[in-house]
């Protein structure tokens, strides 16, 4: 399977502060690349140097076999970049931008740019600075994927859009990898990288943490194990086992995060006699937050 991405031991340092540190993945053609962190985690810094925007300190990025560093220029001509902070022009209407960004970008076929506006309902006639949030993350949509592009670099891309404009963006991605083409979607919004990505970067103080398929990663997440009961229980019976969490306790009732096997969790929670017990597979939100629980105890600065 082809490379398009290939990103090993990158770093940025900004002086004494850090951007990222020794940032290593790939994505292959077709595929949809999930890049999930926190605001200051280090997403945008790493998307800026794949787009040749930041040097690098040290460490290496290619994209389409091209050097970020030194063939950024090429890079841009078979890219479609949606920052996370979109910045238009105020005095230019929508039609404006796609007119001029769609001759910088070299596009000959206006026919699908239309679908496009078509179908997000883009408003086309009205200056940016009249224009909603919502309303101008719809022109950026339009701008990165109306030249089809061979890459998406997506960068909160569904910032500003409502429910039914975001399930319409799911399809739009869908498809674009339908032909073949690639997706790196970085983002804060667990359920949006969920429905969409088929592997995901977790990074974390400006290093990744962990890089898998969705499916593996919610197979080693914990599962949520709730039981309620009709007298109160003293929820330490279940914090001594092993890989066994306390979420929440109540008078009637506590709710656990389990890793590995269950059976000891049952065979104490049998004694205890319950009324009702409930359980769930996990899925990215609980293993984010597992990742990020200490992560109020940063003592260093980051740049995003």
């Amino acid at each position: 399977m082809t490379t398009v991405i290939a990103v090993d031991r990158l770093t940025r340092r900004f002086g004494r502060r850090r951007g990222v540190e020794d940032v290593t993945f790939e994505v292959a053609e077709g595929e949809i690349f999930g890049f999930l962190g926190p605001n200051g985690a280090g997403k945008s810094t790493t998307i800026r140097m794949l787009l040749g925007l930041y040097r690098r300190t040290s460490g290496t990025a290619t994209v389409f076999g091209l050097d970020a560093a030194t063939q950024a220029a090429r890079i841009h001509d078979r890219t479609g970049y949606l920052p996370g902070e979109l910045t238009l022009f105020p005095k230019l209407t929508g039609r404006e931008h796609l007119d001029r960004f769609g001759k910088l970008q070299g596009a000959r076929d206006r026919r699908y740019r239309d679908e496009l506006v078509e179908r997000f309902g883009v408003e086309l006639d009205r200056p940016v600075r009249m224009l909603s949030k919502g309303n101008a993350q719809k022109i950026g949509v339009v701008m990165a994927f109306g030249h089809r592009p061979d890459l998406l670099v997506l960068d909160e891309p569904t910032s500003g859009l409502d429910p039914l404009l975001q399930d319409e963006f799911v399809k739009l991605v869908r498809e674009t990898t339908a032909e073949g083409r690639t997706v790196f979607l970085s983002s804060h919004d667990l359920d949006e990288v969920q429905r969409l990505a088929d592997r995901v970067s977790i990074i974390k103080e400006g290093r990744l943490v962990v890089t898998d398929t969705v499916a593996d990663l919610r197979r080693s997440a914990p599962s949520t194990v709730e039981f309620r009961f009709d007298r109160t229980v003293d929820a330490g019976s279940f914090a001594d086992l092993d890989g066994v969490r306390v979420v929440s306790a109540a008078a009637d009732g506590v709710v656990l995060s389990v890793a590995g096997s269950v059976a000891p969790l049952l065979r104490v929670a049998a004694e205890l006699e319950p009324v009702e017990m409930s359980a769930r597979g996990a899925d990215l939100d609980e293993l984010f937050l597992g990742y990020y629980r200490d992560d109020s105890s940063q003592e260093d600065a980051h740049v995003d």
